[in-house]
């Protein structure tokens, strides 16, 4: 194997390691009933207070056919609320309700709970050189893309 291949063979392996230590491919994430995809929707609704699907899609690189599917679901699950833009009367933004808000405080504490399962054993030193490899790995990649 070249050392290419061997590259492209241990980044993922380190993406087995990591989706399976915290569970994204589990049918609920962090023991909920929803997909890390539906999850990761809630986040840039809450995030943005206020967002179209196509800014979502933009986003995480979602299909609109999934994203639409999702945003049904949410909605009569009573999770978001739809209202026409202000600016653009042909595009719908969405928000999270009450219930909404509750669910995706429920999962961030969630999340946050489990990431700091992992840390604890770790020295502090050793959870800043963590950070800092991921930072670098993110930077890394970012500077890779196109555009």
């Amino acid at each position: 194997m070249n050392g290419k291949q061997t590259t492209i063979q241990d980044i993922r392996a380190f993406n087995r390691f990591y989706t399976g230590l915290i569970g994204l491919l589990n049918d609920g994430l962090l023991d909920s009933d929803y997909s890390l995809a539906e999850v990761r929707v809630l986040y840039e609704i809450h995030t943005h207070g206020h967002i179209s699907a196509s800014q979502i899609m933009s986003l995480i690189y979602i299909d609109k056919g999934y994203l639409s599917r999702v945003l049904k679901q949410f909605e009569k699950d009573g999770l978001i609320a739809k209202k026409i833009s202000k600016e653009d009367a042909r595009v719908t933004m969405v928000s999270l309700t009450a219930k909404g808000s509750k669910l995706f405080a429920a999962l961030n504490e969630a999340s946050n709970q489990q990431i700091n399962m992992l840390i604890t054993p770790l020295a502090p030193e050793q959870q800043q050189a963590l950070v800092h490899h991921m930072h670098a790995i993110m930077h890394l990649l970012k500077d890779g893309l196109p555009g």
